[in-house]
Protein backbone atom coordinates (compact mmCIF):
# COMPACT_ATOMS: atom_id res chain seq x y z
CA UNK A 1 0.00 0.00 0.00
CA UNK A 2 1.83 2.05 -1.40
CA UNK A 3 1.74 1.64 1.80
CA UNK A 4 2.06 4.50 3.93
CA UNK A 5 0.69 7.18 4.30
CA UNK A 6 -2.98 7.90 5.85
CA UNK A 7 -5.08 5.37 7.71
CA UNK A 8 -8.27 5.74 8.61
CA UNK A 9 -11.58 3.20 9.78
CA UNK A 10 -14.91 4.02 8.71
CA UNK A 11 -18.22 2.69 9.50
CA UNK A 12 -21.17 2.36 7.72
CA UNK A 13 -24.82 1.30 7.81
CA UNK A 14 -25.41 -2.44 8.53
CA UNK A 15 -22.07 -2.98 7.77
CA UNK A 16 -18.55 -2.27 8.72
CA UNK A 17 -16.59 -1.04 5.67
CA UNK A 18 -12.50 -0.85 6.58
CA UNK A 19 -10.29 1.44 4.37
CA UNK A 20 -6.30 1.70 3.92
CA UNK A 21 -5.09 4.72 2.29
CA UNK A 22 -1.38 4.85 2.23
CA UNK A 23 1.57 6.57 -0.10
CA UNK A 24 4.17 5.39 -2.08
CA UNK A 25 7.01 6.63 -4.70
CA UNK A 26 7.52 5.47 -8.38
CA UNK A 27 10.34 6.25 -10.72
CA UNK A 28 10.03 8.28 -13.70
CA UNK A 29 13.64 8.72 -14.95
CA UNK A 30 15.56 10.04 -11.64
CA UNK A 31 12.66 11.86 -10.45
CA UNK A 32 10.62 9.94 -7.38
CA UNK A 33 6.19 10.60 -8.00
CA UNK A 34 3.91 9.74 -5.23
CA UNK A 35 1.56 7.22 -5.98
CA UNK A 36 -1.61 7.25 -3.34
CA UNK A 37 -2.90 3.97 -3.12
CA UNK A 38 -6.56 3.25 -1.42
CA UNK A 39 -7.63 0.02 -0.32
CA UNK A 40 -11.20 -0.83 0.71
CA UNK A 41 -12.51 -4.27 2.18
CA UNK A 42 -16.39 -4.16 1.97
CA UNK A 43 -19.03 -7.14 1.53
CA UNK A 44 -19.54 -9.62 -0.79
CA UNK A 45 -16.89 -10.92 -3.07
CA UNK A 46 -14.37 -10.00 -5.48
CA UNK A 47 -10.76 -8.15 -6.19
CA UNK A 48 -10.84 -4.96 -8.15
CA UNK A 49 -7.18 -2.89 -8.89
CA UNK A 50 -7.82 0.62 -10.83
CA UNK A 51 -5.55 3.39 -12.09
CA UNK A 52 -3.95 2.20 -14.88
CA UNK A 53 -1.65 -0.60 -13.41
CA UNK A 54 0.26 -2.66 -15.63
CA UNK A 55 0.41 -6.06 -16.07
CA UNK A 56 2.70 -6.79 -13.57
CA UNK A 57 1.25 -4.33 -10.61
CA UNK A 58 -2.33 -6.74 -11.72
CA UNK A 59 -0.61 -9.84 -11.31
CA UNK A 60 0.26 -9.33 -7.91
CA UNK A 61 -2.72 -10.24 -6.33
CA UNK A 62 -1.28 -14.11 -7.08
CA UNK A 63 2.35 -13.13 -5.32
CA UNK A 64 0.45 -11.30 -2.20
CA UNK A 65 -2.10 -14.47 -1.95
CA UNK A 66 0.43 -16.94 -2.05
CA UNK A 67 2.99 -15.18 0.06
CA UNK A 68 0.37 -13.88 2.93
CA UNK A 69 -0.74 -17.56 3.11
CA UNK A 70 2.85 -19.44 3.31
CA UNK A 71 3.20 -17.07 6.73
CA UNK A 72 -0.33 -17.56 8.42
CA UNK A 73 -2.18 -14.61 7.15
CA UNK A 74 -4.49 -13.92 3.78
CA UNK A 75 -7.00 -12.13 1.18
CA UNK A 76 -9.86 -11.99 2.75
CA UNK A 77 -12.91 -13.42 1.26
CA UNK A 78 -14.94 -9.75 0.70
CA UNK A 79 -14.67 -7.51 -1.46
CA UNK A 80 -11.38 -5.75 -2.10
CA UNK A 81 -11.10 -2.46 -4.44
CA UNK A 82 -7.73 -0.64 -4.36
CA UNK A 83 -7.34 2.44 -6.27
CA UNK A 84 -3.95 3.81 -7.10
CA UNK A 85 -4.40 7.40 -7.59
CA UNK A 86 -3.27 9.52 -9.97
CA UNK A 87 -5.78 7.28 -12.20
CA UNK A 88 -4.73 8.99 -15.36
CA UNK A 89 -1.09 8.01 -14.67
CA UNK A 90 0.21 4.68 -15.52
CA UNK A 91 1.67 2.38 -12.86
CA UNK A 92 4.45 0.01 -13.51
CA UNK A 93 6.45 -2.58 -11.66
CA UNK A 94 6.03 -4.97 -8.65
CA UNK A 95 7.44 -2.71 -6.25
CA UNK A 96 3.84 -2.24 -4.94
CA UNK A 97 3.68 -5.88 -3.95
CA UNK A 98 4.55 -5.39 -0.25
CA UNK A 99 2.43 -1.75 -0.37
CA UNK A 100 -0.44 -3.64 -1.37
CA UNK A 101 -0.15 -6.31 0.67
CA UNK A 102 -0.02 -4.55 4.13
CA UNK A 103 -2.49 -2.26 2.92
CA UNK A 104 -4.67 -5.47 2.95
CA UNK A 105 -3.57 -6.82 5.83
CA UNK A 106 -4.21 -3.58 7.63
CA UNK A 107 -7.92 -2.73 5.71
CA UNK A 108 -8.60 -6.19 6.89
CA UNK A 109 -7.66 -5.64 10.73
CA UNK A 110 -5.75 -8.56 10.42
CA UNK A 111 -2.85 -6.38 11.52
CA UNK A 112 -2.74 -3.30 13.84
CA UNK A 113 -1.32 -0.77 11.85
CA UNK A 114 -1.27 2.51 14.33
CA UNK A 115 1.56 4.32 12.87
CA UNK A 116 1.61 3.38 9.38
CA UNK A 117 1.38 6.70 7.97
CA UNK A 118 4.56 7.37 8.33
CA UNK A 119 6.81 5.20 6.84
CA UNK A 120 7.51 4.45 3.55
CA UNK A 121 7.16 0.69 2.73
CA UNK A 122 8.33 -1.12 -0.89
CA UNK A 123 9.41 -4.66 -2.00
CA UNK A 124 8.77 -7.26 -4.66
CA UNK A 125 6.86 -9.88 -2.96
CA UNK A 126 8.18 -14.18 -3.95
CA UNK A 127 5.54 -16.58 -3.19
CA UNK A 128 7.35 -17.44 0.22
CA UNK A 129 7.09 -13.54 1.78
CA UNK A 130 10.76 -12.82 0.82
CA UNK A 131 11.75 -9.75 -0.86
CA UNK A 132 13.24 -9.09 -4.49
CA UNK A 133 14.83 -5.78 -4.28
CA UNK A 134 13.53 -2.68 -6.27
CA UNK A 135 14.51 -0.35 -8.88
CA UNK A 136 14.86 3.57 -7.88
CA UNK A 137 15.78 3.20 -4.30
CA UNK A 138 17.87 6.09 -3.90
CA UNK A 139 15.27 9.08 -5.54
CA UNK A 140 12.66 7.62 -3.61
CA UNK A 141 14.61 8.10 -0.70
CA UNK A 142 15.04 11.36 -1.49
CA UNK A 143 11.43 12.27 -1.75
CA UNK A 144 10.44 10.49 0.87
CA UNK A 145 12.92 12.89 2.94
CA UNK A 146 11.11 15.60 1.27
CA UNK A 147 7.94 14.62 2.43
CA UNK A 148 8.89 13.92 5.83
CA UNK A 149 8.66 10.10 6.32
CA UNK A 150 10.05 8.81 9.28
CA UNK A 151 11.37 5.96 7.84
CA UNK A 152 11.88 3.99 4.64
CA UNK A 153 11.38 0.34 4.72
CA UNK A 154 12.29 -1.85 1.76
CA UNK A 155 14.16 -4.74 0.88
CA UNK A 156 17.28 -4.97 2.47
CA UNK A 157 19.29 -5.84 -1.06
CA UNK A 158 18.66 -1.98 -1.44
CA UNK A 159 18.91 -0.68 2.02
CA UNK A 160 22.37 1.10 1.58
CA UNK A 161 21.48 2.80 -1.63
CA UNK A 162 18.59 4.47 0.74
CA UNK A 163 20.55 4.85 3.46
CA UNK A 164 22.95 7.82 1.45
CA UNK A 165 20.23 10.29 2.40
CA UNK A 166 20.95 11.38 5.54
CA UNK A 167 18.60 12.34 7.62
CA UNK A 168 16.12 9.36 6.60
CA UNK A 169 15.56 6.31 8.94
CA UNK A 170 15.86 3.18 6.71
CA UNK A 171 15.40 -0.49 7.18
CA UNK A 172 15.81 -3.05 5.20
CA UNK A 173 13.85 -6.51 5.32
CA UNK A 174 14.10 -9.80 4.03
CA UNK A 175 10.74 -11.40 4.36
CA UNK A 176 6.83 -9.67 4.54
CA UNK A 177 6.49 -11.15 8.44
CA UNK A 178 9.44 -8.62 9.66
CA UNK A 179 7.22 -5.56 8.76
CA UNK A 180 4.11 -7.55 9.39
CA UNK A 181 5.66 -7.81 13.49
CA UNK A 182 7.09 -4.46 13.21
CA UNK A 183 3.90 -2.44 13.29
CA UNK A 184 1.53 -5.41 14.46
CA UNK A 185 3.88 -6.53 17.09
CA UNK A 186 6.17 -3.68 17.59
CA UNK A 187 9.44 -6.22 17.11
CA UNK A 188 11.79 -4.01 16.07
CA UNK A 189 13.73 -3.76 12.81
CA UNK A 190 17.25 -2.81 12.69
CA UNK A 191 18.06 0.42 11.16
CA UNK A 192 20.62 0.41 8.29
CA UNK A 193 23.05 3.30 9.02
CA UNK A 194 26.16 4.04 6.18
CA UNK A 195 29.48 6.21 6.37
CA UNK A 196 29.18 7.36 2.90
CA UNK A 197 32.92 8.04 2.96
CA UNK A 198 34.04 5.00 4.14
CA UNK A 199 31.87 3.40 1.12
CA UNK A 200 33.42 6.15 -1.28
CA UNK A 201 36.93 5.41 -0.10
CA UNK A 202 36.45 1.52 -0.64
CA UNK A 203 34.68 2.00 -4.44
CA UNK A 204 38.02 3.59 -4.66
CA UNK A 205 39.00 0.48 -5.88
CA UNK A 206 36.49 0.23 -8.80
CA UNK A 207 36.77 3.30 -11.13
CA UNK A 208 34.77 2.19 -13.77
CA UNK A 209 32.00 2.23 -10.96
CA UNK A 210 32.55 5.61 -10.04
CA UNK A 211 33.28 6.48 -13.58
CA UNK A 212 29.36 5.46 -14.01
CA UNK A 213 28.04 7.17 -11.01
CA UNK A 214 29.87 10.73 -12.21
CA UNK A 215 27.97 10.34 -15.10
CA UNK A 216 24.68 10.26 -13.57
CA UNK A 217 25.40 12.88 -11.51
CA UNK A 218 26.47 14.92 -14.28
CA UNK A 219 24.76 14.51 -17.59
Amino acid sequence: MTINSLNFLTFKENYQFYAQKSLWQCCFGVDATTITVEVNVDSGIGYHLVGLPDNAIKESNYRIAAALQNNGYKIPGKKITINMAPADLRKEGSAYDLTLAVGILAASKQIQAEHIEDYLIMGELSLDGSLQPIRGALPIAVKALEEGYKGFILPSQNAKEAAIVEGLKVFGIDNIKQVIHFFDKGDPIEQTIIDTKAEFEKNLNYPNLILVTLKVRNP
